[in-house]
């Protein structure tokens, strides 16, 4: 259970610390990525850009 909640920690880290290079490459600000104003707060919610980073790590790791 704790290695999980490791894995999770590095990971949330890591796309943290990519968010602004994978904006420059267009991710983010793909059709079926949402973002909305809601009780003064902007909320983002991407739908297109987690399925096709998924469908990447997948790739990789066959790959691997």
């Amino acid at each position: 259970m704790i290695r999980w909640m490791l894995v999770i920690f590095l990971a949330l880290i890591l796309i943290s610390w990519f968010t602004p290079l994978l904006q420059k490459l267009g991710f983010g600000k793909l059709p079926g990525d949402f973002r909305f104003k809601l009780f003064g707060r902007e909320w983002f919610i991407p739908l297109t850009t987690t399925l096709l980073l998924s469908a990447l790590a997948s790739l990789i790791s066959k790959l691997i």
